[in-house]
């Protein structure tokens, strides 16, 4: 099984390699288009502000290169948020694989959104096993609207999408890595797809 996670300088990288290690896979961290492309799945990471991570993606053709992939891809916070077509954050263009848009949170709520929060209406089988109502760990300020593509459900001032799915894409607001035995199980379940 060869894991690839896409390397373009955002990211909390070694929480995944390890989230990966303890469930027995290497993960290799890279910016290597064939490597990225021969990989049986992909990790989409980020960590940081949307509109220099795009600069880094289209400095390196990582931008072109991530909607042509055709095994399952997983995006994490940013990630997820740089799939969609277009974030408030630095009004940042995505990558346009999620037809919807990414919204900041407003004063009314603290933000941004840090810790446990429960996720719900899941329709994956990203999520077997996992119970509705879970817990999963986040920490945000935007957030993807509701849309057709959503598998799950998070409440933060507004009912969101804390999960999206568009063919063999998956995006993920939460971090699995540091979500427990949840997060564990949802990883799993990645790599088995």
């Amino acid at each position: 099984m060869k894991i690839a996670i896409i390397d373009y300088g955002a990211g909390n990288i070694k929480s995944i390699q390890f989230a990966f290690k303890r469930l027995g896979y290497e993960a290799l961290l890279t910016n290597n288009a064939d490597i990225i492309k021969q990989a049986d799945k992909v990790i989409f990471p980020g960590v940081g502000e949307a509109g220099h991570a795009i600069k880094m993606l289209k400095a390196s053709g990582l931008d072109q290169l991530i909607p042509t992939l055709k095994q399952p891809v997983l995006g994490i916070c940013l990630g997820m948020q740089l799939m969609c077509q277009h974030t408030e954050e630095s009004n940042t263009k995505g990558l346009g694989i999620f037809n919807v848009d990414v919204k900041k949170f407003t004063h009314a709520v603290k933000v941004p959104q840090m810790g446990w929060n429960t996720i719900s209406n899941l329709k994956s089988s990203l999520f077997k096993d996992i119970l509705e109502g879970e817990y999963m760990y986040l920490v945000h300020s935007y957030y993807a609207e509701q849309c057709e593509e959503a598998i799950a459900t998070t409440h933060y001032e507004v009912d969101y999408a804390s999960a999206l799915q568009k063919d063999n894409f998956y995006g993920v607001q939460f971090h699995p890595e540091k979500s427990s035995s949840a997060g564990e199980q949802l990883l799993k379940n990645f790599i088995k797809m």
